[in-house]
């Protein structure tokens, strides 16, 4: 059966509307005059007219300040609730509400495990506006029998997490987890897994971080020489099989891993798995110091560089060598594959006119925290490669959300020493089975490196 409402009806129903309307308002004008003239008269000719005018005007201020005191003392709508008024079409012209500056709100992570039932999650976000908090964003995590519901929230500054916990518990929820959260969770998640996704994609050395970011704090492990036959997920702990061999080993005691998170884990890992090792294909020019100045190439290393990065430690000499591995060094093809694999990190290479390496600084990720690590070859060295090397490294440690980095090296290799004090950052000294590490607690504002760095051009 069609409608009666049909595009024509609804004009000619508008238009019945509108002669109404004017009709009454006509009417209300005539009423209007005739009450204006009915007055005048009466203040015109009679005897108490100006005494009428000036009680009469006193009695409409007076019922104005009772009007604006009793609205102030009976707001019937809670502050920063939406206005309306009628419109002339009868419907309702909406007014935004005003939302408060960011810095008197705080963002909040909350997780909890609530019954697959209908209603459920109405419980939960009904309790969360009586206390009140916005509610943000939200996902499910769905289990066998029971769904993990995960929100980002706006609250009060001044709002206790007990208090936030409590109206949580009351309304069916189980196993509460909270935290502060940041502006970067604001982000929904498909287009972070989407984002990390396309860095992935773009450098093999994203993969570590990318998975880092998606689940917060976790610790991530390389376990090269393990072997599983299929991905494992055991609540806190998760096993995948790691592209290049081994396994990864991801950990995150609260809130434990869902289903979910381990099918997003999946995903990144097999996207690796298919474009296989890749590094960005940059290019960067490094002013040296010297008498002479002159300009040298800084690039991404790859594995492909491994023979050129053999004949480099052949040309360096014994003592380099030892303050570079703190011992005495046997066969380095063994180590140099993890070292030049970029799902390990990211590696330097400086590279000379005639295409030979003369240094190589490597960004080795280790859960919350990176290894950094410099060797120059002993012709080029004293002319402050080895410095802007670390200073680069700790850029690119920061631009990855790395917090702090750290050096082992012994208390006779003065160079590194030095180098990280130029930082102007917080430095640990500990001293471990005759090694020195160092570790320096990076700031949100790099450091200032003396413009060493000149260009970067894509190749």
């Amino acid at each position: 059966m069609k409608s009666s409402h049909t595009p024509q009806s609804a004009t000619t129903h508008s238009r019945k509307h509108r002669w109404r309307r004017d009709t009454v308002e006509l009417s209300a004008v005539f009423v209007a005059v005739a009450v204006a003239d009915l007055v005048a008269n009466i203040v015109v000719h009679g005897h108490d007219g100006p005494v009428l005018l000036i009680v009469s005007a006193l009695a409409l201020g007076a019922t104005a300040l009772w009007h604006s005191w009793w609205t102030h003392r009976h707001t019937h709508a809670p502050p920063g609730a939406i206005t309306s008024a009628s419109g002339d079409d009868g419907g309702e012209l909406t007014a935004p509400a005003s939302s408060a500056p960011p810095e008197q709100v705080a963002l909040w992570r909350i997780r909890a495990t609530v019954a697959d039932a209908p209603g459920s999650l109405a419980a939960l976000c009904r309790a969360m506006a009586d206390i009140p908090v916005n509610i943000v964003s939200m996902q499910a995590h769905p289990l066998a029998e029971e769904t993990v519901d995960e929100f980002v929230v706006r609250a009060a500054p001044g709002l206790a997490p007990q208090e936030l916990s409590r109206a949580v518990v009351a309304a069916g929820g189980t196993e509460v987890w909270l935290e502060r959260a940041d502006t970067h969770d604001l982000v929904d998640v498909p287009t972070r897994v989407l984002t990390m996704a396309t860095r992935t994609a773009q450098d093999a050395a994203e993969l570590p971080l990318a998975l880092r970011q998606l689940f917060g704090r976790c610790r991530i492990r390389s376990l090269p020489g393990e072997r599983i036959e299929e991905d494992v997920l055991d609540g806190a702990v998760m096993r995948l099989r790691d592209p290049v061999g081994g396994v990864l080993e991801l950990t995150r005691e609260q809130p434990p891993f869902t289903p979910t998170e381990f099918a997003r884990a999946r995903a990144l890992v097999e996207l690796d798995a298919q474009l296989g090792p890749r590094v960005p294909d940059t290019r960067d020019t490094l002013r040296l110091a010297g008498d002479r100045p002159q300009e040298i190439a800084v690039r991404r290393a790859e594995p492909g560089d491994r023979a050129a990065a053999m004949a480099m430690h052949e040309r360096c000499g014994p003592q380099t060598l030892r303050q570079r591995y703190h011992g005495p060094v046997g066969d380095a093809d063994r180590y140099l594959g993890h070292l030049l694999d970029p799902r390990h990190g990211q590696t330097l290479a400086v590279e000379t006119e005639d295409g030979r390496i003369a240094a190589l600084a490597h960004l080795l990720w280790d859960d919350d925290t990176a290894e950094i690590a410099v060797l120059v070859e002993d012709a080029w060295q004293r002319r402050g490669i080895g410095g802007a090397l670390v200073r680069r490294l700790t850029e690119l440690a920061r631009q990855a959300g790395v917090d702090s980095v750290y050096a082992v090296t012994t208390a006779a290799n003065t160079g590194m020493i030095a180098t990280l004090r130029t930082l102007g950052v917080p430095l640990d000294y500990q001293v471990e089975e005759g090694t020195l590490v160092i570790t320096a607690h990076l700031s949100p504002t790099p450091a200032v490196d003396g413009s060493a760095w000149q260009s970067a051009t894509r190749r």
